[in-house]
């Protein structure tokens, strides 16, 4: 929202300096990003008016004039504007004066003759990008008279961001009412006169939709002239706010629409067909912009239309069909309140963002329409002219938005804020921010005003007492919290303590979008189906993501591409997978993935260059259980996951509970996506693995450690990680540790079988073991592994 400082001051005469202002419109929540001075470098520019504009013999596109700024003498000036002609009153700047891009008007000879400076146009004053036409001064301009002080030059240009639940400060009166009311003063609006109607005549509406349009305002004015021009103060402030100015009735339109904040159109009204209709389009129904455009309608739009053709869809857009021109004569005013979420879908339908659609779909005042077709009218009939009829006011007030009423209470205003604010002063604030209110005991009843649609709760109301009575005069109060010690229980291990684990084995966080690439989710995810987005910001972000390594992906991709080939990154965040067991039919679940590629180790003289391999990462997911203890229960079993190279992946299980999966990138999605060097990654649920064993404290033994080894033979399809959880059931109390140290196949070694050498010690907490005591429990050890998986001791 960009806006004028001088007019805002014309609306809140506030004292206060620029800067100050400017900071206590931030303070309000209306964060100012932008500060602009019309003009800041020229000097010494005037008043001049053109006395003689004849063509200049020489140069057919050229004119040489003569000026007259106030005194005995005369400039001759040679122009090549459009719009120049005898007359005119202008904008002169002489030889030796500055203009806003820092340049020095210098004496130019053209053809023998000199030209006395330039006739400048907006271009030239830094007011706008328009260079071909020089500025038109209004026939009451005073000749001689600074520029700068006429077109009110030394105005800032304020460009504001507003929180979607402030339309009402898209206008200069929301702006000023709550300038206004944080600092006391008083809002000067605008005079809005009733138009007594001059003429009779009606033009008949009908409402089909009354839900999606409850009011609809029009009005005729005949016999206009269209030709008459902007008033100039209309023209500046509307270039203040970045709005090209066009024909004099749309000025005036969008004039008002920055002053009060409600759209409305205007209709030429010999173009309109018997009778306005707002309706549903029909089938096959089409609209024509004026970008000759062509859009097929939806039947689910509301529109406007007369009897034989399409209007414009309600709230967003209009067609060609009725448009204003510079041979209009009679006009039709409109002035509506439409549902905000009907056109919240049809700017999503078709993707269509206009100003107009801006404020309705965050909602207007509705009960300020008939303000504001009234002051436009009054704005037309003193520029332009005409006869105006009277208003046809059609209002369904049972779909108009309800007078909302709120009970605010003494201890809920207390705990929110956290201070206290006196009951006066309460009701002070409530007051000037529109609110009517009347007191009971410990509470106030408080109506709302029509215009602050955001303000729905208890929460609301004690969120615009803050805001008012000012942030910056709410005491900070230390908090007096008494230390309690209670007994160290379960607990679970925060999701930042696995971050630094993993930022200090090396890797980088990453932070990527839940909308994802569909190509590369297909490559990932072949069979499973995802969410995908209605109304996406591209194809390549219109599904929700099923997985983190979507996005990882991406990350790799795009590192590689910029010559990084050594890469480790870490993911958390939540995916959307579809469920119709689950509400809304999707279930959420935070995920923890990893994905590495490149050298192991940063390039160093003493290092061996190695690539990272299936066993770093598994060691990743060993020091992530680690931290809640339970590394000892964790198992990599042999499973395929479409993602994954189908020999080197493993699903992960917690105490035989998938959590998640670990392996190398397919080999075909690894040549689909250009990758430099293999990726190995994993993903698992983090709330299936944050739950925090406290390990029990023991006694330290004062006996001696034994250790054997054993070496055995097994078929090869068995797994490590099966022989050592069967190894743990054995002799719980004895066994300490149990290590697998060397696996050995071929020369030796039985075909289709594989050596185990794994090292056991075991210790004993009342005595000194002996060495028949060790000897049988290895021969236990021996004897199950030869029932369970057929081993046998290698000799």
């Amino acid at each position: 929202m960009k806006f004028s400082e001088l007019w805002l001051r014309e609306w809140c005469n506030t004292s206060m300096s620029s800067e100050m202002l400017f900071n206590n419109i931030t303070m309000l929540g209306l964060e100012v990003s932008e500060i602009t001075t019309i003009s800041k470098k020229f000097n010494g520019i005037i008043v001049g008016e053109i006395i003689e504009c004849t063509k200049y013999k020489k140069l057919n596109n050229l004119v040489k004039t003569k000026i007259n700024i106030g005194n005995k003498k005369f400039l001759n000036i040679f122009c090549r504007a459009t719009n120049c002609r005898k007359g005119l009153k202008t904008a002169v700047a002489k030889i030796e004066h500055n203009l806003s891009k820092n340049l020095k008007i210098k004496k130019n000879k053209i053809h023998e003759e000199y030209s006395d400076g330039i006739l400048c146009s907006n271009y030239d004053l830094g007011i706008s990008e328009n260079q071909k036409k020089i500025i038109e001064l209004s026939q009451d301009a005073i000749i001689g008279a600074n520029i700068e002080d006429y077109l009110k030059l030394y105005d800032n240009i304020i460009e504001i961001n507003i929180t979607p639940n402030r339309a009402d400060c898209l206008s200069i009166l929301g702006i000023a009412r709550d300038l206004a009311a944080i600092n006391k003063l008083k809002l000067n609006k605008p005079l809005i006169h009733i138009i007594n109607p001059t003429i009779k005549n009606t033009f008949p509406i009908k409402i089909e939709n009354p839900e999606a349009c409850p009011r609809f305002l029009s009005r005729i004015i005949r016999n206009i002239n269209c030709l008459a021009k902007t008033p100039i103060w209309i023209k500046e402030k509307l270039q203040g706010c970045g709005i090209q100015t066009k024909s004099t009735i749309t000025d005036i339109i969008n004039y008002v629409l920055i002053e009060l904040g409600q759209p409305q159109n205007v209709y030429d009204l010999d173009k309109l067909d018997t009778t306005i209709f707002v309706r549903m389009a029909g089938n096959e129904e089409k609209i024509t912009l004026e970008n000759n455009t062509i859009i097929k309608l939806k039947p689910n739009t509301l529109v406007i239309a007369d009897k034989s053709k399409i209007l414009g869809i309600a709230g967003v857009i209009s067609s060609t069909e009725a448009l204003i021109s510079t041979k209009t004569k009679n006009i039709l005013l409109e002035c509506s309140f439409f549902n905000p979420k009907v056109i919240i879908k049809h700017t999503q339908n078709y993707e269509i963002k206009t100003d107009i659609s801006y404020r309705f779909e965050r909602g207007v005042d509705y009960k300020l329409q008939c303000k504001t077709i009234e002051r436009t009218s009054a704005l037309i009939l003193k520029i332009c002219g005409g006869n105006a009829s009277n208003i046809i006011d059609i209002t369904n007030k049972h779909f108009l938005p309800k007078t909302l009423s709120l009970t605010l209470t003494r201890n809920k205003l207390n705990r929110i804020i956290g201070y206290f604010i006196s009951n006066n002063l309460v009701i002070d604030i409530l007051t000037r921010i529109g609110c009517k209110v009347s007191v009971s005991t410990n509470s106030w009843n408080i109506t709302v005003p029509s215009w602050r649609f955001d303000i729905q709760t208890e929460e609301n109301l004690a969120e615009e007492i803050a805001r008012i009575y000012g942030y910056n005069n709410i005491k900070s109060i230390p908090l007096h919290i008494a230390f309690t010690n209670n007994q160290h229980k379960k607990t679970s291990v925060s999701l930042n303590r696995i971050k630094t684990l993993l930022v200090d084995r090396g890797f980088n966080e990453a932070i990527t979008y839940s909308f994802v690439n569909p190509e590369i989710h297909t490559l990932l995810h072949t069979n499973q189906n995802a969410l995908t987005l209605l109304n996406p910001i591209s194809h390549n972000m219109s599904i929700m993501r099923l997985s983190l390594w979507t996005g990882l992906l991406n990350a790799v991709i795009y590192n590689q591409k910029r010559q990084q080939n050594r890469i480790k990154l870490f993911e958390s965040g939540v995916c959307f997978i579809p469920d119709t067991k689950s509400e809304y039919g999707v279930r959420q679940e935070l995920m923890l993935a990893c994905i590495v590629t490149g050298n192991k180790f940063k390039e160093h003289w003493s290092l061996e260059k190695q690539q990272v391999d299936f066993f770093d990462l598994k060691g990743d997911i060993e020091a992530i259980l680690d931290l809640i203890n339970k590394s000892d229960k964790i198992t990599f079993n042999q499973e395929k996951h479409t993602a994954l190279h189908p020999g080197e992946s493993a699903g992960i299980y917690l105490k035989n509970k998938h959590i998640g999966f670990i392996g190398l990138i397919h080999p075909f999605i690894e040549q689909k996506l250009n990758l430099r060097n293999r990726c190995i990654m994993f993903e698992i649920y983090i709330n299936l693995i944050e739950q925090n064993i406290i390990q029990k404290v023991k006694t330290i033994s004062q006996y001696p450690i034994n250790r054997r080894d054993i070496s055995i033979v097994i078929p090869k399809d068995i797994t490590a990680g099966e022989v050592l959880e069967e190894c743990k059931k054995i002799n719980k109390n004895n066994i300490v540790t149990i290590n697998l140290f060397d696996v050995y196949s071929g020369k030796g070694i039985e075909e289709g079988h594989k050596s185990f050498a794994i090292s056991l010690i075991f210790q004993n907490f009342q005595r000194t073991m002996e060495e028949k005591d060790i000897t049988n429990i290895v021969n236990l050890y021996i004897a199950t592994l030869k029932k369970r998986f057929n081993a046998y001791l290698r000799k």
